[in-house]
């Protein structure tokens, strides 16, 4: 007997599993909230240098700033510089009086900002960029908050998915749950940003618990026929979570109360862990019959699955945990150990790279298309429902590895076109943008289920994992990227798509995988590398 048929006995699908999923849910809310929260909470408002010493009285402000600051190409005042003598205002009674003679000449020589920035706040009260003056010449530390997140999370990912198999995934659900809980308010509540960049980060490393954790608790109390289901199921908290952002940064405009709020639902997320189940299988490996069998009897109970005397017997879960703590724990190596394997491990490491590369870079970016940032917010999250569905049809029909390298290529083609657009062309722009975040959330969505058909089930997890880091590497650049910009306007997009084209011909690689048996062992593996060699034969 193994794990699998004690799953069956007590039911793999059923209202154990559904609690457990609406459980879990609330994390996959959360986590776009925070990966996505730098469109609000780093966002950067009109801005021009600081001009003290205006008259009270003076009323034509377009002829002030006229005087004061220079333009830019496209006709607008200049937002880093001013001039470092004002030019004289055409409709004052001065004499020139205390002017200096190179103000009087009118000198265009040009400064940079020493008295800071004035922020227009229509739109938003308060973001970091206005508080720290993150703008300019700093502009990068802005961009780079993004980054420092996603380092956090990509050494999370490896720290939690190194504690989780040792201590047990609902401990350190909890340990993720009070951490983020903890460094959110910190981040709230920094004074500097220097501080808010460390909590910041810490707070990315305690989401990757998340991330880690709640897709193996709801996959490892399911059924092998209705992982897929649940999956998909799953990962639409995910869209949701993308949509409410758009909500939620709407009615909060202040970045400290913004912060917050995607913050504090970790407290009904704690409270709620008194329900979540740990995962039985991992409490056999460890030898922890008894709780393992107190989870599996209250499963069959809420389940209404009749249970025999000899099927959940201390004798029977005894034999069950020794096989599973025979198997060997894979490593990242053995990923790279036959040649087909690796062939698999490098073509998904592009293929994920790209897919989060440009991914972020797409949702990140929501400005010039338009509209105001909370409707390109909301179009973006409406538009990944959708997405979800073409993956659903196109998998079955076409395939996984067609699905997966025409989403890429769509998104590749979508910021292409975009480059060829004017900013003139504003429904065009928001068209193509809306266009390119759909086919890249179809390209994350697949990348997910085609990964996990590629790798053999002793090294899926293994190989999921792998993979996945090197996907948080594409996100954690992502947001740099955008400061190519300063070389060549175009380059920030040119980049995104060329990446995305990448992994698209990569993907183009990889086997096809539909209506094919899964693997079971690395050896099932090189047996379907043969079989296709008769083919070619």
């Amino acid at each position: 007997m193994n794990f699998e048929n004690l799953l069956h006995q007590v039911g793999g699908f059923g209202p154990f599993q559904l609690r457990n999923l609406f459980l879990l849910a609330l994390p996959r809310l959360m986590l776009p909230l925070h990966f996505l929260l730098p469109i609000f909470l780093a966002a950067v408002p009109a801005h021009h240098c600081a001009l003290p010493g205006a008259p009270d009285n003076f009323s034509h402000q377009e002829e002030w700033l006229e005087a004061h600051l220079p333009r830019e190409v496209d006709g607008a005042f200049s937002s880093c510089l001013r001039f470092t003598h004002p030019r004289p205002l055409s409709n004052t009674t001065s004499d020139g009086g205390g002017h200096s003679p190179g103000e009087l000449a009118g000198e265009l020589s040009t400064m940079a900002c020493p008295q800071g920035w004035e922020y227009d706040r229509t739109q938003f009260s308060s973001t970091i960029a206005t508080e720290w003056d993150l703008v300019c010449e700093r502009k990068g530390l802005n961009r780079a908050i993004s980054t420092f997140f996603f380092a956090g999370v990509l050494v999370g990912a490896v720290a939690f998915g190194y504690l989780s198999d040792r201590f047990g995934r609902r401990r350190l659900l909890l340990v993720a749950y009070v951490s983020t809980l903890v460094l959110g308010l910190a981040s709230a509540a920094s004074i500097s940003y220097t501080m808010f960049a460390i909590t910041r980060t810490l707070t990315g490393t305690a989401l990757a618990g998340f991330t880690i954790i709640v897709m193996p608790l709801e996959l490892e109390w399911l059924d092998v026929q209705h992982r897929t289901v649940a999956g998909v199921l799953s990962s639409t908290f995910w869209s949701v979570g993308v949509t409410l952002l758009a909500l939620v940064g709407y009615l909060i405009r202040d970045w400290r109360w913004l912060l917050l709020a995607v913050t504090l639902p970790c407290v009904p997320g704690i409270f709620s862990l008194w329900w979540v189940p740990e995962s039985a299988r991992w409490l056999l490996t460890q030898g922890r019959v008894e709780e393992a069998h107190r989870y599996l009897h209250c499963c069959a109970k809420l389940n209404r699955q009749p249970t025999g005397e000899d099927g959940l017997s201390r004798e029977a879960l005894v034999k069950v945990a020794a096989g599973e703590q025979e198997r060997r724990k894979p490593s990242y190596l053995d990923l790279f150990r036959t040649q087909r394997l690796r062939h698999i491990s490098l073509c998904c490491m592009v293929v994920w790279f790209g897919v989060n590369f440009s991914y972020y870079g797409l949702s990140l970016n929501v400005s010039g298309l338009g509209l105001n940032v909370y409707q390109t917010q909301l179009l973006f999250g409406a538009v990944e429902l959708p997405s979800k569905l073409l993956v659903y049809l196109s998998v079955r029909h076409a395939g996984r590895r067609f699905t997966q390298a025409g989403a890429l290529l769509g998104t590749a083609l979508a910021l292409g076109a975009r480059l060829l657009t004017s900013a003139e062309m504003g429904m065009w722009n928001t068209a193509l943008e809306v266009i390119g975040k759909g086919f890249s959330e179809a390209a994350f969505t697949t990348a997910y289920l085609f990964t996990s058909e590629l790798y053999p089930t002793v090294l899926r997890q293994t190989g999921m994992g792998l993979t996945a880091l090197v996907g948080r590497l594409g996100g954690s650049l992502a947001p740099m990227a955008a400061l190519l910009d300063g070389v060549w306007l175009p380059l920030p997009k040119l980049t995104y798509g060329g990446i995305a084209l990448l992994a698209a011909c990569t993907a183009l690689l990889l086997p096809e995988t539909r209506q094919a048996q899964l693997p079971e062992t690395i050896q099932d593996v090189e047996k379907t590398k043969d079989m296709e060699r008769k083919r070619c034969v």
